[in-house]
């Protein structure tokens, strides 16, 4: 199999495989039929082999699961196709959640995801941005390893306590940019956010899987809650997409792809994105494909994509738009331009006359070019279209090939640790200078350390009471001051 059947026009309209990898957009307003397209592509490369990830951001994705039933309408429509081959059948799939209620848990570490990311996620400005640059320099120099939200807390205290000596070396750090990149990732824990960062961390190769009988495996992100924190949401895909970027090997043109990326809501991405971050996207785009990975984004309108990454998108998916306001009429001028030509088809008149589950498609044909945008009567999935129920959810997860290797959280030693054990040491040895000077006995006797401990022990309990006495930093403290100060304002939320 070397092509998937997106529907028919004059003529039956193909995906060949070998393109794959040249992206793709679809497109439309919402009622469309968007969904159903996306369910032909994605069953139609994991019948390929290909494996497929892409986020559920209705909980209607995740059919993909299950096979689909007859209806009279599907069946008239699968005659006018002339689909002989046609069956119901399930998709080998895996559920992912970032919160891990829907799915395998996602994780990635704060190191991976690096300041430019995380700047983004906590929605700091260039300033606070940059503090979290030198940061990150400094915690490679020494040789601290950042994989969660307490690891980077730790290192946060430490510049704001060391911002003197620290500005000498790496460049001006304020003790108002430390605060407010605090007081981000205390936000971004109160959205839940930190249940992403940790280890496991997310290996890419159990995104690259196919089954036993040679099908891609569809990879599926629960996303209905993670769209809420549409920062995080749009983050999170776009480090997975620089991963696999960055990670897998050069390839060139294959017979088809390794991984098809499907990038759901991809306004999102670009909405107040600055610039060095929509050049990042584009460089990414343009060079992934010769990883053998194909991205599709999926959004309203066309024009939600940057002008210099629609270009790079050979396979389009274009349903209704309906030309009520200025930005519609703006997006169907859009549609229309960036199609090949079709002398029989007005696309400008037609897009806005599309039924649902019609589409305006174009894709790339023998030796790459561009087939003329054909009126295109879509395919009925052969999944389920539409949500799964928890039970069968439960079941797919039980049976799926990673369970249990991401469920539990792995704690090694890191900058939270590394960084604590360092301020004992210090404290013992400040201790241990103070006795000598004033004269009193190293020793407590017996008795003292039963009551206090050894002097290792004591050098800890010590430190333990000074951090806690500065507890802004730790979660028992900020719950105790949030309590406090909620208590003297009179309950309010702002705190």
């Amino acid at each position: 199999m070397n092509r998937i059947l997106i529907g028919k026009g004059e003529l039956p309209v193909q995906l060949l495989a070998r393109y794959g990898n040249r992206h793709g957009l679809i497109a439309g307003a919402t009622g469309t039929g968007k969904t159903v397209s996306l369910l032909v592509l994605a069953e139609g490369f994991s019948r390929m082999g290909v494996p497929v990830f892409m986020a559920d951001v209705k909980g209607d994705v995740a059919g993909l699961a299950m096979a689909g039933v007859s209806n009279e309408k599907i069946r008239e429509r699968v005659a006018r196709l002339g689909m002989e081959d046609y069956a119901n059948e399930a998709n080998p799939v895996m559920f992912w959640d970032v919160l891990g209620s829907s799915g395998h848990r996602v994780r990635t570490t704060i190191s991976e995801i690096g300041p430019g990311l995380l700047s983004r996620i906590l929605e700091v400005n260039e300033t606070q941005a940059g503090m979290l640059e030198i940061a990150f320099r400094l915690a490679d120099d020494q040789g601290l390893l950042l994989l969660d939200l307490d690891d980077l807390r730790a290192l946060l205290g430490f510049v704001a306590e060391n911002r003197k000596e620290i500005s000498k070396d790496y460049g001006l750090v304020s003790a108002q940019s430390v605060a407010a990149v605090q007081r981000a990732l205390l936000s971004l824990e109160r959205e839940g956010g930190e249940a992403f960062f940790g280890e496991p961390a997310l290996e890419l190769n159990d995104l690259l899987r196919t089954d036993l009988s040679g099908r891609g495996v569809i990879s599926i992100l629960a996303a209905d809650q993670l769209i809420l924190k549409p920062r995080l949401y749009s983050s999170f895909l776009l480090w997975l997409l620089s991963e696999m970027f960055e990670n897998l090997p050069e390839v060139g043109d294959l017979e088809k792809p390794k991984l098809v990326f499907f990038f759901d809501e991809a306004h999102l991405l670009f909405d107040d994105a600055p610039p060095k971050l929509r050049q990042k996207v584009e460089q990414v785009v343009r060079i992934v494909r010769s990883k053998g990975v194909g991205v599709y984004f999926c959004s309203q309108f066309p024009d939600d994509v940057p002008n210099e990454i629609l270009g790079q998108l050979g396979n389009r998916i274009q349903h209704a738009l309906r030309a009520y306001t200025p930005r519609d009429r703006k997006a169907v001028k859009t549609a229309a331009e960036t199609f090949a030509a079709n002398p029989k088809l007005d696309v400008a008149e037609v897009i806005s006359m599309l039924g649902v589950g019609e589409a305006l498609v174009s894709t790339l044909q023998e030796k790459g070019i561009p087939m003329p945008v054909e009126r295109t009567l879509i395919c009925p999935p052969r999944c389920r279209i539409g949500a799964i129920t928890p039970e069968e959810r439960a079941v797919v997860l039980a049976r799926s090939p990673v369970a249990g290797k991401y469920d539990s959280p792995v704690n090694r030693e890191s900058a939270y640790e590394i960084l604590g054990r360092r301020a004992v040491e210090k404290e013992t040895a400040d201790s241990g200078t103070e006795r000598i000077e004033s004269g009193r006995p190293p020793e407590r006797g017996r008795f003292g350390d039963f009551l206090w401990g050894t002097k290792r022990r004591q050098g800890m309990v010590e430190t333990m009471a000074k951090q806690t006495a500065r507890t802004i930093g730790s979660q028992i403290g900020r719950k105790i001051l949030r309590g406090v100060l909620g208590g003297i304002s009179g309950g309010s939320s702002r705190r």
